[in-house]
């Protein structure tokens, strides 16, 4: 039996070649998922697996609701700042906390059915990974659930903040291979979030993500340095 993993980096290297012998230009969208998933022979699940390697590659953009961007690569990788590649897990953390309550919030104000049915779908994911106990399959699960919610921000100055946080995530991503037991506790948490999400409460969708994150620290032995006033669990 072929391993996910194995499957996934078959398909990355098959979609690295396309990109590079110009089978899609910088600026092109790829096809739809359905579409290229059975061009390829494999499942979406795996595409989409392939599709966030590709992204930490440089190479694409996933865009909620519109679907894959190619990039260009050498410019992408240009314009990847210094600072991220040298942030420690607990930087790293920090960012989070600053950004992503107030990103839940947000989105819970203004997120559409859509934009809520793909967030479900990346939990459906990770909820897939944990029952097959597939490891590689949940972390990359797990970061695109945090990237969706990202790229649901529509103001251009703060997207280009949340872009380095999604670089920051997949640079610490290490992190959540050291840990995989808790994978069940990190779906149980991205849950909460998207159940305020639905539920349009704006409040709770920023509580339960600070609650996240906070964990998430607490999972790898760090004290988040949080200002006194700042709103807690």
């Amino acid at each position: 039996m072929i391993s996910s993993s194995t499957v996934v980096n078959s398909v990355v290297e098959k979609l690295r070649q396309a990109l590079a012998r110009g089978q899609w230009r910088s600026g092109e969208m790829l096809p739809g998922q359905r579409e290229l998933a059975e061009q390829l022979g494999i499942s979406r699940p795996s595409l989409r697996e392939a599709v966030i390697v590709l992204e930490t590659l440089g190479l694409v953009r996933s865009m909620p609701g519109k679907g894959v961007l190619v990039l260009d690569a050498q410019a992408a990788q240009a314009q990847e700042p210094d600072a991220v590649a040298a942030a420690s897990l607990a930087d790293v953390l920090e960012l989070r906390y600053t950004l992503e309550p107030f990103i839940a919030g947000l989105v819970a104000q203004s997120a559409g059915n859509q934009d809520i049915g793909q967030l479900r779908l990346t939990l459906m994911d990770m909820r897939e990974a944990l029952d097959a106990g597939d490891r590689e399959a949940g972390i990359n699960a797990y970061i695109a659930f945090h990237e969706a919610l990202f790229a649901l921000t529509t103001n251009p100055i703060f997207q280009s903040v949340v872009q380095q946080t999604g670089n920051a995530l997949k640079q610490s991503a290490q992190m959540l291979r050291d840990s995989p037991e808790h994978l069940a506790a990190r779906l149980s948490e991205n849950e909460a979030v998207v159940r305020a999400i639905r539920e349009r409460n704006s409040a709770q969708a920023s509580l339960q993500m600070r609650r996240h994150i906070l964990a998430e620290g607490e999972r790898m032995g760090i004290a988040l340095n949080i200002p006194d006033d700042h709103p807690g669990p």
